[in-house]
């Protein structure tokens, strides 16, 4: 027998060296990934995490971490479904956008000119005039005018807002958007940036009302374009393959805004509604695809939903009242820095904490778990994971 290696069995031996070499190094960069998240869930005592991060379009990393459902001991997968809360912002800006962009709509039109509601004023109450001022970009870049550090975030007000109108809770999200414009704003219309939920659950109804469509439909055949994944969740019931949610800390238990539950129930299963915030908090994903749709925006003629250059720098655009190189864009907090642009997107709800960050380079990564860690610091986990990319 020879004694030598042949060319073809050299060359596939020397392949699978340096692709194992490949693994390795590979493998030591996601290490200090999976230490990141491992760490921030054994400080806050977290139940279930995922860690997605990709580039060009490739998933080069996933993991689940931890427990999806600790009562029957589930583990949490890659492809584990987790409520993303505002994650869900970005999905309703660039659903906007692409209406922008198809000549549908314009960042500049007035809100009231493509809704119309039918508001509701209580006896003595005036419409306030500056409604009217409200454009599709102020309610993108959160200056609408409505302040929830002052007045409240009416999202969570569902109660209130049912008996204010004498219906049954929880509101439907037109009734929540009659009510709601039937208040004072709380300052002029593009004055300054104060985060509004309500801004995005009119977003929602735009959509509905130029398309024609349920909202959920036209994200996901105009926007996530073959990312199967996605949809919206529900308040008491679990979609296949969903993690649970859980509660760390007091307060664990709350009123709850549906008929016909328990007087106390946890937080995350009845406590708020989450059909109602479906344009703004509402979407179930795996980070793994939330991943895909942000590598997606700006491949221009490729995964991008997006057919114009013009469109995605509309979204990372900042509003008139940005001071700095920070400020929230068209759906997304915005970097800029010599490198060029970063955006990133958390979310939070009772049981639920998610974290999306997209750096200038194209390195993409999602971060989920089902605990929301009351009153700790949650966002620890960004500088980790900075830190371990």
């Amino acid at each position: 027998m020879a004694h030598h290696l042949t060319r073809r069995t050299f060359l596939s031996t020397t392949a699978l060296s340096l692709a194992s070499a490949f693994s390795r190094a590979a493998d030591s960069d996601f290490l200090a990934v999976s230490a990141a998240v491992e760490t921030h869930m054994a400080a806050l005592e977290i139940p279930g995490g995922q860690v997605a991060v990709g580039r060009g379009g490739a998933i080069l990393f996933s993991r689940g971490f931890g427990l999806a459902d600790r009562e029957k001991s589930i583990a949490v997968q890659p492809r584990t479904l987790f409520r993303i809360a505002s994650i869900s912002k970005p999905l309703t800006a660039v659903a906007v956008l692409t209406l922008v962009e198809d000549g549908a709509l314009s960042l500049d039109g007035k809100m009231l000119d493509v809704l119309k509601p039918d508001i509701f004023l209580p006896t003595g109450r005036e419409v306030d005039g500056r409604l009217k001022d409200i454009t599709i970009r102020h309610l993108l870049q959160h200056t609408g005018g409505w302040d929830r550090d002052k007045s409240g975030d009416p999202m969570f007000q569902s109660g209130q807002i049912a008996k204010t109108l004498g219906i049954a809770a929880p509101p439907a999200t037109r009734d929540v958007i009659r009510e709601v414009l039937g208040r004072p704003l709380d300052s002029a219309p593009g004055e300054r940036y104060a985060y509004s939920n309500f801004g995005f659950c009119v977003l929602g109804r735009i959509i509905e009302k130029l398309t024609g469509k349920p909202y959920e439909q036209f994200v996901r055949e105009r926007v996530l374009l073959g990312i199967a994944g996605p949809r919206l969740g529900a308040t008491v019931t679990q979609a296949e393959g969903e993690a649970r949610y859980y509660m760390n800390g007091d307060g664990q238990t709350g009123r709850p805004v549906f008929p016909n539950l328990p007087d106390r129930v946890p937080w995350p299963y009845g406590g708020f509604c989450l059909e109602m915030m479906d344009s703004h908090g509402g979407w179930i994903s795996s980070a793994e695809d939330i991943v895909r749709f942000a590598m997606s925006l700006d491949d221009i003629g490729g995964r991008s939903p997006f057919k114009k250059r013009e469109t995605w720098d509309a979204l990372i655009a900042p509003p008139p009242s940005a001071k700095g190189q920070r400020y929230y864009g068209c759906g997304f907090s915005v970097r800029r820095s010599d490198e060029g642009a970063s955006i990133s997107h958390d979310g939070s709800l009772p049981g639920t904490a998610t974290y999306l960050w997209r750096r200038a380079d194209g390195l993409t990564w999602a971060v989920f778990f089902n605990q929301r860690s009351e009153g700790k610091r949650d966002g620890a986990i960004v500088d980790a994971m900075l830190k371990a990319l």
